[in-house]
Parts: structure tokens; C-alpha cells; sequence
């Protein structure tokens, strides 16, 4: 399939897929005239990664990960330093809620004061 009907059928944009190839996380067989050809695999490879992005893992964090994927469903492969990496995620997105929830008590103190 073509870019665009790959485009299409994953919600990712034309301008994403060509990122992620010049990143080396696809590589579409070519045409005899140079067009990208893009079958089952590297679509399941494109779901991959959106899921993955969806969690808050950086494209270099997929990188890594994305070997031990086997579909879009949280479910791996033993790679190493999974369970490592796995963690680091868990901790970062950890850190996020934190800086949140310190956000939010700051604003609804300011939003209390504001309002009486």
C-alpha cells in the first residue's frame, strides 16, 4: 500500500510515517519507480508505535522497545533491559503526576482566594 492509505488506515500523518522512517523504526520495500510499499507488517509496526506514543514514551524509548512488542496489546517478548526500561516510564510518568497534582493544589488555593 501507499503511503497515504497507510496514512489512512493507522490515523498517522503522511509527514509521521516518513519521520519515523528517516528515524529507522520503519523500512518500506520500494517500488521499481521508488514509491514507498508498505504491507501488513510495517502497518502493525506504525500501530506499535502509536500505542507506545500514547503511553509518553519518547521515539528513542520506542526505539528500544519496540523489537519486544508483539501487538497493540501491552504484551512482550523477553528483550533485554526491558523491565529496566519499563520502570524508568513508569517513574517518569510517576514524576508527571506529582508536578500535577502540585499544580492543581496551587491553582485551586488561587481559584479558593480568588473567589471569596
Amino acid at each position: 500500500m501507499k503511503i497515504g492509505e497507510l496514512s489512512r488506515r493507522t490515523g498517522i500523518s503522511v509527514r509521521m510515517l516518513r519521520y519515523y522512517e528517516e528515524e529507522g523504526l520503519l523500512s518500506p520495500q520500494r517500488t521499481d519507480a521508488g514509491y514507498r510499499d508498505y504491507g501488513p507488517a510495517e502497518e502493525e509496526v506504525v500501530r506499535r508505535i502509536k500505542v507506545l506514543g500514547a503511553a509518553g514514551m519518547t521515539l528513542e524509548t520506542i526505539r528500544q522497545l519496540l523489537p519486544c512488542v508483539r501487538n497493540t496489546r501491552p504484551d512482550f517478548t523477553p528483550c533485554n533491559d526491558l523491565r529496566r526500561i519499563l520502570a524508568q516510564q513508569v517513574g517518569l510518568i510517576d514524576d508527571r503526576i506529582e508536578m500535577l497534582t502540585q499544580s492543581r493544589t496551587i491553582l485551586a488555593r488561587f481559584l479558593s482566594s480568588v473567589n471569596r
